[in-house]
């Protein structure tokens, strides 16, 4: 479906949704440990739901068996808690979450630095923080999807990294994913206009390595074909007159 222009109580509700997902991410980030397994962050993500009095947007979406995505080094997005998934030292960890809250739904993702990593590693997730910035600026009532992934390409191409391409951000709102897709790359004054009163959820994938990717055994994971490290950040926003608000942080 195409993500509609919200209404002023959808958008409040989004507004609660996002500032407890913003707030259970931070506090999960501080819990990514040398030692703690996926399905350790899982249960303390299903709690921490609980405790924000909101309910998890990916349990049981197409079949997804978890409250969060958990995804380390080499993998993308989509990774499947497991009890024997072990959190390493030098390591990097994609939390990627959805929350929903009266019946509204919130997107967003974070990639966290377990101890000491390469300084590539660390310049790959400080720059697709940055990336993902790059791409809010241009964010606003009037923009074109092509706009947003072209601010994302162009920042993150001086670096090298490849960047994912059968991944992106996409509408958000009513369902886990509506349209548009947002690439993570584009050419100016191209695709859908953006309406104020939009929600689009934007997430830059970038790599060390290539750009293609693969799906694991699970049917789920996604991961570099490379091997090489891949790191990932999201927000939802809603659109505005003259930029955006961001609305998945604490």
């Amino acid at each position: 479906m195409l993500t509609k222009v919200k209404t002023k109580q959808e958008i409040e509700n989004m507004r609660l949704a996002g500032k407890a997902l913003g707030s259970i991410l931070k506090e999960l980030s501080a819990f990514v440990k040398p030692g703690h397994s996926t399905l350790d962050i899982a249960n303390k993500t299903r709690s921490l739901i609980k405790q924000h009095k909101v309910e998890p947007a990916f349990l049981g979406y197409q079949g997804f068996p978890d409250v969060i995505c958990i995804s380390i080094d080499e993998e993308i997005v989509h990774g499947i808690p497991k009890v024997d998934k072990i959190i390493e030292e030098g390591s990097i960890v994609s939390l990627d979450l959805g929350i929903k809250h009266q019946g509204m739904i919130v997107d967003g993702a974070i990639t966290v630095i377990v101890g000491e990593v390469d300084d590539d590693v660390k310049k790959l997730v400080q720059h697709t923080k940055e990336s993902l910035d790059a791409g809010l600026k241009v964010v606003k009532a009037g923009c074109r999807v092509g706009d947003i992934g072209y601010a994302i390409e162009n920042y993150a191409d001086q670096f090298g990294y490849g960047i994912i391409r059968d991944l992106v951000g996409h509408g958000v709102g009513h369902e886990v994913h509506e349209d548009p897709n947002i690439p993570n790359y584009g050419k100016k004054n191209t695709g859908m206009e953006l309406k104020e009163g939009m929600t689009v959820a934007i997430e830059p994938m970038l790599t060390l390595g290539t750009e293609e990717v693969a799906i694991l055994q699970d049917g789920w994971t996604i991961v570099t074909r490379d091997g090489s490290f891949g790191c990932q950040f999201e927000h939802t926003v809603l659109v505005t007159k003259d930029g955006c608000e961001i609305l998945t942080q604490p």
